[in-house]
Order: structure tokens, then C-alpha cells, then sequence
């Protein structure tokens, strides 16, 4: 995948959550994006995912530049397989249910082709005995595994993942991280926000780091996050690992326990 941005900026009132971002990443298969909270991480995702349109610049993906008519947006948003931390499952659809409405809904796939995408996913994914369960009967882990799978079922030109793993225990994030880790083992092209920097780390090939709307330092990921050149990005990873280490030791201190209902 590559992917072009072209003067790129994006406003909410007096805040300007993107500044102008001109870049160009070559080719990659994952891509994670990185930076402190509001400094536009979810702005540039949800623009890449076609959800918001950017107010001035252009997106080019693999070549072709990003359209930004309704028809053009809805097409494009078809195309994508969007996770977002709050896994945005309907409450009173089971889970099943959940992965079926998109198929038959929005891609038009009968549904009984629909029913078998969704079995052999929920079987190879080891949610098939929650298939029947609503949302508030799953847990965080299960819930946000199953948001997955509805982005799998589509069949996507490329997953768009943010912060996919901030609301979850230290138990459920690896099972979720395991997941998006296999999709890229399988060559599936992703771009993820996350605040995860070992996952980062091992599971994408180029890094991009955002503050304050601004593009400030993008490169292969090993390499970027091990010797940053930025300033801000070497603070901002300081930071981030100094807080791993307390979280690690904080859950060393209460046995490796948290609350989890069965997988």
C-alpha cells in the first residue's frame, strides 16, 4: 500500500486538528500511527477511512487520489474495514447479527452466503459459542474481536484500526493484538493508531508520528522508534515507556489478575 498526503488540513471550530500534512510513505504493509492524545491521530484515520472528509488537500491511495463527493465517500467507506476503540456493535443485534447486517445491508450479499462468511469467521476466530450473545453479554476482548470480524467480512481494501485496544485489561488487549497480528502475517494492509509502541514495533513496517495536527517524523518502524529524530517524538516515547513499565509492574503487584469472563 502507499499513501500520499498533499497539503492536507482539517478544522473543528478554532482547532485544527490536521496542519497541513504533506507527505509521502512508499510502500508498506502496516502502518502505525502514533502521538499524544488530540494531536489528530483519529482526524487522519477517519479521513483514510472516508468517514470525514479533510477541509483542503488530497489523499492518494496506491495511486489513486481520494474523492470526496457523497457517492464517491460511500464507496470508498465500502471498501475500508474500520475498527475504533469503542467497537461500535448495535446493542440489541447478537453478535452474529452484528457481523451479518454490513453483508447483506451495505455489500448486498445474500444471506445465506452472508450466514456462512460469518460462521466460518466466528469458528476460525474461536467466537462461534458467542455467535447468539448481544454485546453486554460479551466481554471487552470478545466485543472488540467481533468488530473484527465484521471488518474481515467485508472483505476490504485495506483495515483502518484506532486505538483498538484502549479500553481494554491487559489480558484482553494481547488477544486483540494477536488478532490484528495474525491479519498481517495473512498480508492484509493496515493503518493503526495505536499507544502500544512493542506492538508497533513488531507488527507494522513504517511509523508515522502526529502532535499537534502536524506530520513530524515518519519511517521505517524499528528504526524511527529506537533512534527518533524528532524531539518530540524522543519525549513522547520516554513517556510512553516510563508508563508501560508502571502499568507491567502494577499488574505484577496484583498477580497478573484482572476481571475476565471466559473466551
Amino acid at each position: 500500500m502507499r499513501l500520499e498526503l498533499r497539503c492536507v488540513g482539517k478544522r473543528f471550530g478554532d482547532n485544527h486538528a490536521l496542519r497541513d500534512i504533506t507527505l509521502s510513505i512508499p510502500d508498506f504493509q502496516s502502518l502505525a500511527v502514533i502521538g499524544p492524545s488530540g494531536g489528530g491521530k483519529t482526524t487522519l484515520l477517519r479521513i483514510l477511512a472516508g468517514l470525514t472528509p479533510p477541509d483542503a488537500g488530497e489523499i492518494v491511495i496506491d495511486g489513486r487520489a481520494l474523492e470526496f463527493s457523497e457517492a464517491a465517500l460511500l464507496a470508498h467507506r465500502r471498501a475500508v474495514g474500520t475498527v475504533f476503540q469503542a467497537y461500535n456493535l448495535f446493542p440489541h443485534l447478537s453478535a452474529r447479527e452484528n457481523v451479518l447486517l454490513p453483508l447483506v445491508r451495505a455489500h448486498g450479499v445474500p444471506p445465506r452466503e452472508a450466514g456462512a462468511i460469518a460462521d466460518a469467521l466466528f469458528e476460525r476466530f474461536h467466537l462461534a459459542r458467542h455467535a447468539g450473545q448481544r454485546p453486554a453479554e460479551l466481554s471487552g476482548g470478545q466485543q472488540q474481536r467481533v468488530a473484527i470480524v465484521r471488518a474481515i467480512a467485508i472483505r476490504p481494501r485495506f483495515f483502518v484500526l484506532d486505538e483498538p485496544t484502549s479500553a481494554l485489561d491487559p489480558e484482553m488487549t494481547a488477544e486483540v493484538l494477536d488478532l490484528i497480528a495474525e491479519l498481517r502475517r495473512e498480508g492484509r494492509d493496515l493503518v493503526i493508531a495505536t499507544h502500544n509502541m512493542g506492538f508497533a514495533r513488531e507488527v507494522s513496517d513504517r511509523c508515522l508520528f502526529i502532535a499537534d495536527g502536524q506530520a513530524l517524523e515518519e519511517g521505517p518502524s524499528r528504526e524511527t522508534l529506537a533512534q527518533p529524530r524528532h524531539p518530540l517524538l524522543a519525549a513522547f516515547l520516554a513517556r510512553a515507556l516510563r508508563y508501560s513499565i508502571c502499568e507491567c509492574l502494577d499488574h505484577e503487584e496484583h498477580g497478573g489478575r484482572g476481571e475476565r469472563q471466559e473466551p
